[in-house]
C-alpha cells in the first residue's frame, strides 16, 4: 500500500510543476484523494459489498468533484490533474502512467449491459474537457486534445483533436525518419524554431513541415544534377547558401 502511495506522490511531482512539497500534495490534491477512495471502493466492490462501494464513491465525488465508478479498473501511477468534473464509467479501464485533466469523461454510448466504456493503454494523456465514448481502445502513449470527442479507436502514439476526434499526428517509421532531415534543412535556412516539433497539430507547422520536406528533396535532385554535370566536364561552383536574417523587417 505504501509503495503505491509513494508512486502516486512521485508521479504528481513529475507531472505538475506547481507541486511544492509532500504535505501540500497530500492535503490539497483532489485527484489523489479520488484515486485513494476509488481503490478502497473498488476492493469493496470486488468483495461483493457493492452498495457500500457505491456510497463510498459517492462521498468521494462530493468531496473531490471526481466520479469514478467502483468497478472501473485503474492502473498504476494514474494522475488526475485539477480533476473537477471528471467521470469514469463502470467498465472503463485505464492503463499505467496515464494522465487526465478536468472535465474528462470516459463514458458509454449504450444502455446495454456489458463492456460499454473506453479502454486506455499505458501512458495516455487526455486533455481538459475531452470526451472518450464507447467501448473503444486508446493505444499506448496516445494524446487526446482538449475538448475532443473520441468515438472510435485511436492507434498507439497518435494525437487526436476535434469533434468528432480525428488523428492529426500518427507516429510512423516514415515520419520518424523525416524528422532529422527537417531539422537539418530548417537550421540551414534559418527556421530552426519552426516546423520541427513532433506532435504539433498546427496548420502553420504542418505547412512548414511540408515545405522543409520539399526543400530536402529538391536539394537532393540538384546535387544529383550537379554531380552528373561535373562528370560531363562542366564547372559547377559550390556556392554557399546565404544566411537568412530573421531580424529584418
Amino acid at each position: 500500500m505504501f509503495t503505491r502511495i509513494r508512486e502516486d506522490l512521485a508521479c504528481v511531482f513529475e507531472r505538475d510543476p506547481a507541486a511544492r512539497h509532500t504535505f501540500e500534495v497530500l492535503t490539497t490534491y483532489p485527484g489523489l484523494h479520488a484515486l485513494w477512495v476509488h481503490r478502497l471502493s473498488h476492493r469493496l466492490w470486488g468483495w461483493g459489498l457493492k452498495w457500500i462501494a457505491r456510497m463510498l464513491s459517492t462521498l468521494g465525488r462530493w468531496v473531490t468533484g471526481i466520479e469514478i465508478h467502483p468497478a472501473a479498473r485503474i492502473g498504476r501511477r494514474f494522475f488526475i490533474d485539477h480533476g473537477m468534473g471528471v467521470v469514469i464509467g463502470e467498465t472503463a479501464e485505464v492503463g499505467d502512467d496515464c494522465t487526465i485533466y478536468h472535465g474528462v469523461t470516459l463514458g458509454g454510448t449504450t444502455w446495454e449491459k456489458g463492456k460499454r466504456h473506453p479502454t486506455l493503454g499505458d501512458g495516455v494523456v487526455v486533455g481538459a474537457g475531452a470526451k472518450v465514448l464507447g467501448p473503444l481502445t486508446i493505444g499506448d502513449n496516445a494524446r487526446i486534445g482538449s475538448n475532443a470527442v473520441v468515438v472510435r479507436d485511436v492507434p498507439a502514439g497518435a494525437t487526436v483533436v476535434g469533434v468528432p476526434g480525428r488523428v492529426v499526428v500518427e507516429r510512423s517509421t516514415h515520419a520518424d525518419e523525416a524528422l532529422p532531415h527537417r531539422a537539418a534543412v530548417a537550421k540551414r535556412i534559418g527556421f530552426e524554431s519552426y516546423g520541427v516539433v513532433r506532435d504539433m497539430p498546427d496548420p502553420v507547422a504542418t505547412a512548414i513541415n511540408g515545405m522543409l520536406d520539399h526543400i530536402h528533396v529538391t536539394d537532393q535532385r540538384i546535387e544529383e544534377m550537379c554531380t552528373a554535370l561535373r562528370k560531363l566536364g562542366a564547372e559547377v561552383p559550390d556556392a554557399p547558401l546565404p544566411d537568412v536574417d530573421l531580424e529584418q523587417e
